[in-house]
């Protein structure tokens, strides 16, 4: 295909301005209405990862068990020897400039007790270094518009613990902590006010934090756990606040504590573990190289260590079942428009081929073969798909810049708290290009009949067309 072809082309279309525009804009609409939906999944998929990252990083350490049967045994299936890991990992040659941030963590089930209110509920604690934590939260690779609030364990004495709102609610604290839209509902029996039972005040000595001033609402809660030699241990905290956490689910069950009060509550006085070391790096592309150096690690410096590395795509199931399931819905979009603009060109081409029938019968006649009258018209399907491509990325650009600039929020399904909306289109050129090229293809393919058609009429039936 040489430029005069070209050319011939695009005087051939422009015969017909009106039905070559229209065939042009439903072309555009299509490229921009998969660009706009790509570019929404698209972020999607960045604001995911990005919450995952942000709160367990990109990869994590753990004991080789831990993930499939050690969630509610940490003692068992615990790192020992955390603290060399951390040193030898982030001092490595080759990990060391791809970290933002390495830090230990301690997970734990356990029950928190109201006892002043004569309540209690089932946990699942977090211990964190909160410092670490926090800069975790300030991972921003993709840019996004972050709505979350600051991490509220930040700045707070070693004693304070933050807990969901649906553990505020059960443990009677919604006035004490000032939490909105929850109403602390009186307990019939509960004996308001109580001290301590005896035998958990003696679990409790010499772990209860400094009173709260005079006239401060009571925050105090206990925490009960399981210690490394499967007896009862108590420690108790001083909530800071309650926040909602997105999912009813974990909100009913969330409870932040700092990382050496949480070791305190499951080993005690013995040498403290950790669950797991959350490696968060600088971009997510650098996740292969990293856990590929992680695993030589494993087999070279700490041979002989039951650990296991695992990224935050298995840590988090719904992740990858999420980006499938907005990966179908993409498929079938496009399929959908795909045969939309396999139909419109479709239809163009066969009015152009009945429309120069007699064109066709000349070109023949003077000793043009088959296939160039075949090329004629299929370059001609080229060329209004590459229009149309080149048309529909800049309308899409366009267009998801505007809708970025409205600020528009949703709140995604099973959450109450409202996220950015955003569609990302520029510099996503993978997508840009897989689409147009979509485009340009299902235009040509949809010109072959009618090509093929108008090079197999015979040419006296077509020069004595009328």
């Amino acid at each position: 295909m040489n430029w005069g072809t070209v050319s011939l082309a695009l005087r051939n279309l422009l015969r017909n301005r009106r039905r070559s525009v229209m065939t042009l804009f439903a072309m555009t609409i299509g490229l921009v209405a998969v660009l706009l939906f790509g570019g929404y999944v698209r972020d999607i998929n960045y604001a995911l990862q990005s919450d995952f990252v942000r709160l367990s990083g990109h990869l994590q350490v753990q004991h080789r068990d831990y993930f499939l049967y050690g969630s509610s045994n940490p003692s068992s299936y615990g790192i020992r020897d955390y603290e060399r890991i951390l040193e030898l990992v982030k001092h490595d040659s080759v990990l060391a400039p791809m970290l933002e941030v390495a830090t230990p963590m301690l997970q734990f089930g356990g029950i928190a007790c109201n006892f002043a209110a004569g309540v209690s509920r089932t946990v699942y604690a977090s211990g964190t270094v909160v410092e670490d934590q926090k800069r975790m939260r300030d991972w921003n690779d993709y840019g996004l518009r972050i709505l979350s609030k600051r991490l509220s364990l930040a700045g707070t004495p070693p004693d304070a613990a933050v807990i969901g709102t649906g553990v505020a609610r059960v443990l009677q604290l919604c006035s004490a902590l000032r939490v909105p839209d929850c109403a602390s509902a009186p307990v019939a029996d509960a004996p308001q006010g109580a001290a301590l039972p005896d035998d958990i005040a003696a679990l409790a000595a010499g772990q209860a934090p400094a009173p709260a001033a005079s006239g401060a609402a009571p925050t105090r809660i206990e925490i009960l756990a399981t210690n490394s030699r499967g007896a009862p241990n108590v420690g108790t905290v001083n909530v800071v606040r309650a926040e909602y956490q997105g999912i009813k689910e974990l909100d009913d069950v969330y409870l932040a504590l700092h990382l050496a009060q949480a070791q305190r509550l499951i080993f005690g006085a013995e040498r403290p573990q950790v669950t797991a070391i959350a490696l968060q790096l600088h971009h997510t592309a650098q996740l292969p190289a990293a856990r590929k150096r992680l695993q030589q690690l494993l087999s070279t410096s700490l041979k002989g260590e039951p650990l296991a590395v695992i990224d935050y795509e298995t840590l988090n199931p719904f992740y990858g079942q999420t980006l499938g399931m907005f990966a179908a819905i993409f498929g079938f979009i496009s399929v959908l428009i795909g045969g939309i603009v396999l139909f419109t060109v479709g239809n163009t081409m066969s009015m152009a081929v009945v429309e120069r029938t007699t064109e066709i019968g000349t070109l023949r006649a003077i000793g043009l073969r088959r296939g160039g009258i075949r090329s004629m018209f299929v370059v001609e399907g080229l060329v209004i798909g590459v229009l149309g491509a080149l048309l529909g990325i800049v309308v899409a650009i366009a267009a998801a810049s505007a809708i970025n600039q409205m600020g528009m929020t949703w709140t995604p399904p099973g959450r109450v708290e409202p996220v950015a909306l955003a569609v990302r289109v520029a510099g996503e050129h993978r997508m840009m290009l897989a689409s147009a090229a979509g485009l340009v293809v299902v235009a040509a393919l949809s010109a072959i009949l009618p090509a093929a058609r108008a090079a197999r009429m015979n040419i006296v039936d077509a020069l004595r067309h009328v």
